[in-house]
């Protein structure tokens, strides 16, 4: 972790030896490369999703998560974003980026009454939030963002994490909450 900054409430700073399987594995991945992306496929409930975890507990950077892509295209395009991280280009909610995707992307700082529905291995890293994640969210063909007229077609590949649950609208994202 780095130096001068409060510890963080994650399985290492509070030094928990006995891990689950699962958890001493995001712990190894994190310690090797600074964060993991856990990826989640699409299946008949929806389409996928990918995340990152440990980019707090090593950079106090926020996490990345982004929704409705192949997960292993979103797992590309969060490593790269977490990289150029790392060099010097901030993860910002509100910030446009041009150069990770064939499109622009925007982030969007998460509500966190959305991080059991979505962060698991993430919750299960840091043991209780709050941590940051900001969502990456990609427009249409006609470069609509969801929150823009004519990007609502969207919110059934992506959902408004920004959004209190309560707010958003009914849909695939919404279903088990």
């Amino acid at each position: 972790m780095p130096t001068g900054l409060t510890p963080c409430h994650c399985v290492v700073c509070q030094d928990i030896n006995e891990l689950d399987p699962r958890t001493q594995s995001t712990v190894d991945v994190i310690q090797q490369h600074g964060w993991q992306v856990t990826m989640i496929p699409a299946d008949d409930q929806g389409p996928g999703w990918a995340y990152t975890t440990g980019l707090w507990h090593s950079r106090r950077m926020p996490e990345v998560a982004m929704f409705g892509l192949d997960v292993r295209l979103m797992q590309t395009i969060l490593n790269q974003l977490a990289q150029r991280a790392v060099q010097g280009q901030p993860l910002e909610a509100g910030r446009e980026r041009h150069d990770v995707a064939s499109v622009p992307v925007v982030f969007r700082a998460v509500d966190y009454r959305w991080y059991k529905a979505f962060f698991g291995t993430a919750i299960s890293y840091y043991r209780k939030p709050p941590f940051p994640v900001l969502q990456v969210v990609w427009p249409n063909r006609d470069g609509a963002f969801p929150w823009q007229a004519g990007g609502e077609g969207l919110l059934s590949h992506q959902p408004r994490l920004d959004l209190h649950p309560d707010e958003h609208p009914v849909g695939v994202w919404t279903q088990d909450l």
